[in-house]
């Protein structure tokens, strides 16, 4: 009798597909155009990009944000675990399993980093919170040791209770908008340490949003770079990291007499926005 045949091999699961996403506030500005990247569940992935770029933008539109900042997604869609989630509730979106650390930490500075954690896990209706919280400690035990306000933190500190505060949902995929703000460098690789613990150990997705692009693509399996609401160049975060454009922007390989990837030979451009 002929040996069983192996069992297949599961397809890596696909978390998040963002496809040829347009954005505009106030009905006027059009800030997103075309846009499309793709989450594999258990990746970290950069988003880079200049400032002005659309990156928050993105994020937001996957987290549900822009409602509060009179912006809409107006065309494309937005898949999370194989299900359409633009324009739905941010809150709704919580629960599903996103959520977003904003740019600014946006802790609640007259509450305590007790207080913050529970606000986490505010979709929650189980009665594993306290264990949870012992969890975040273990992952930023100096937030154990502040009793006070969360105002009074330090930047790193407050980096951390925001990052904490999102583990205290239970996301499956966190949204991180440029962690590594006002940190010193020496506090940016603590934080980012833990960022790449927390996606080995829990199995958190991260969709990263950072101006440290060396940083940001040491920690990344893949990389998209965004240039005016567009994405202009993706692969791995070691491809990207060895390409000679994203040297000379990102990485400051060769000073800064260019200030655009657009006219470079060299560059192929994906046309995604087709």
């Amino acid at each position: 009798m002929s040996a069983p045949a192996p069992a297949p091999v599961a397809a890596t699961e696909m978390l998040l597909e963002v496809n040829n996403i347009e954005v505009v506030y106030n009905d006027v500005i059009l800030v997103v155009r075309g846009l499309s990247l793709a989450v594999l569940k258990g990746e970290i992935i950069a988003l880079l990009g200049a400032n002005g770029a659309g990156k928050s933008t993105t994020l937001k539109a996957i987290s549900g944000l822009l409602k509060t900042e009179e912006g809409e997604v107006t065309r494309g869609e937005i898949r999370f675990a194989g299900e359409r989630i633009n324009g739905i509730d941010p809150h709704l979106i919580v629960r599903r399993g996103i959520f977003q650390v904003m740019e600014g930490r946006r802790i609640i500075a007259d509450m305590t980093c007790l207080e913050n954690l529970r606000l986490g896990a505010f979709t929650r209706s189980d009665n594993q919170v306290k264990s949870d919280i012992d969890m975040v400690y273990g992952y930023f035990p100096r937030l154990k040791e502040r009793t006070g306000l969360a105002g009074y933190l330090s930047g790193g500190e407050q980096q951390m209770l925001a990052i904490g505060r999102a583990l205290m949902a239970r996301p499956k995929l966190i949204l991180m908008d440029e962690p590594s703000m006002g940190l010193s460098p020496l506090l940016v690789k603590e934080v980012f340490g833990i960022i790449q613990r927390i996606n080995r150990e829990l199995g958190v997705t991260i969709l990263l949003v950072e101006q440290n692009a060396r940083m940001a693509l040491s920690v990344a399996s893949y990389g998209y770079v965004m240039e005016q609401g567009k994405v202009v160049l993706d692969g791995t975060a070691a491809a990207l990291a060895d390409n000679e454009d994203v040297k000379e922007f990102y990485l400051g390989g060769h000073g800064a007499e260019r200030k655009s990837f657009r006219g470079l030979k060299s560059y192929k451009r994906r046309k995604r926005w087709l």
